[in-house]
């Protein structure tokens, strides 16, 4: 079994914004998958999907970003999961919006919900796409900023980003993780 999961915040309020990029993803995976609906259990919305390859989970923490750890590793725990058959889908300030990039491992980078994954699972070593969202500008506070919304300007490279990275989802699926990371990381 593997899985899949989206970060973001729970609510109306940050649909849209720029922290539920990971939503975003597992949305458009739920529906290219034809996904049943999701379920409500540990602090978390998942689904499960068979297909040729084996099981898919995909989740939607609903523990608020910064707890997402509190959701991710009593599911990995409950499926028998190990951290290098999961794939964490978030957003990333230190890339430009429209740009996506694939890891194996690393640092938090001052990411909260990574930061809670890293600590609940006990490891740094998992594979991770980042979905880039750029910076603040003028002063603006990145708390702010991560739940605003994109620009008009900005939508459709949030668009192609969130097709771009259920597809490299897919793909994962039926290969190794390092070589879906070579192909996409070269565009």
């Amino acid at each position: 079994m593997k899985m899949i999961i989206g970060l973001g915040n729970p609510g109306k309020q940050y649909e849209m914004t720029r922290h539920n990029v990971g939503f975003h993803v597992i949305d458009e995976l739920a529906k290219q998958m034809d996904a049943p609906a999701m379920q409500l259990k540990f602090n978390g919305a998942y689904t499960i999907i068979h297909r040729p390859e084996g099981k898919v989970l995909l989740v939607k923490p609903l523990t608020y970003m910064n707890l997402s750890g509190e959701c991710v590793a009593p599911l990995m725990d409950y499926y028998d999961i190990h951290p290098d058959e999961i794939v964490v889908i978030y957003d990333d300030l230190d890339l430009a919006p429209g740009k996506l990039r694939l890891r194996q491992k690393g640092s938090a980078g001052g990411h909260n919900g990574m930061k809670s994954l890293i600590a609940h699972l006990g490891t740094d070593t998992f594979n991770r796409i980042r979905i880039g969202v750029g910076r603040p500008t003028g002063g603006m506070k990145v708390s702010d900023y991560v739940l605003s919304s994109f620009s008009k300007e900005e939508q459709p490279l949030l668009d192609e980003m969130v097709k771009k990275s259920a597809s490299a989802c897919l793909d994962w699926l039926k290969s190794p993780f390092l070589d879906v990371m070579n192909h996409y990381n070269k565009a």
